[in-house]
């Protein structure tokens, strides 16, 4: 019998009630046993960094709200998120899975830090910086639409060209590098998906796939790529 891929999932924390907590939503673990992979919650323990890289066969970066170095952003912005210890621990776990080319799925902020550890540049509040954007940070109860870019691996992953999703996010990229393709806009324009072709499988999204009906949302479909390709390893 084929082993079951094994995911690394980083932690999130309750940045905004003093950091003493890891918070991590329970959705993000459902979906990936659902897809068939057997999930497991990874704290901001610097040591184990190494063997995680080593013996895990995917990494997953949840959505969370941490300060980011400033270099990320545009000129003349910045983080407006308290600091955390969970940057650094998921910097290196990252950057190690990208290295031996192990799949790597960012939601929300993980696609935000998989952008800008390729090039890509951000903003602390999308809202207020570009002009139509909507507000992207309602949480659950705001649906908005996005686009799917033709002719990249996402495109065929959600094998529909628009869908609505679910948005819950502030910060937002607005520069991309050389190495980052845009997969999904929304209808403001706003970048809400991205993927780095040099990799197999290193791809982002700003809305929340795990809070949707895996059965019929194609925006959900991502969980079943991800794990098919952490199978491989």
């Amino acid at each position: 019998m084929k082993r079951k891929p094994i995911i690394a999932v980083i932690m999130d924390e309750n940045t905004s009630t003093g950091g003493n907590l890891y918070e991590t939503s329970k959705s993000y673990f459902t979906a990936l046993a659902r897809s068939g992979a057997l999930p497991f919650g990874i704290p901001y323990l610097p040591q184990i960094v190494d063997p995680v890289v080593e013996e895990f066969d995917g990494f997953l970066s949840v959505g969370g709200r941490i300060k980011f170095p400033e270099h990320w952003y545009v000129e003349g912005d910045q983080s407006q998120y308290a600091p955390s210890e969970r940057l650094s621990v998921e910097l290196a776990l990252m950057e190690g899975f990208l290295a031996r080319n192990k799949p790597v799925l960012g939601i929300c902020n993980g696609m935000q830090m998989l952008g800008c550890l390729h090039g890509c540049r951000m903003v602390s509040d999308v809202c207020s910086s570009r002009p139509g954007a909507i507000n992207h940070d309602q949480g659950g109860g705001l649906l908005h639409e996005v686009i799917v870019q033709a002719g990249t691996k996402m495109a065929d992953i959600f094998s529909a060209e628009t869908f609505s999703v679910n948005t819950y996010h502030r910060e937002a990229i607005v520069e991309l590098s050389a190495d980052v393709i845009a997969t999904a806009h929304g209808a403001d324009g706003v970048v809400e998906a991205i993927e780095v072709p040099s990799r197999s499988f290193a791809m982002g999204l700003q809305w929340h796939p795990e809070l949707l009906d895996a059965d019929t949302h194609p925006g959900a479909r991502i969980f079943d790529a991800f794990v098919e390709f952490a199978s491989l390893r």
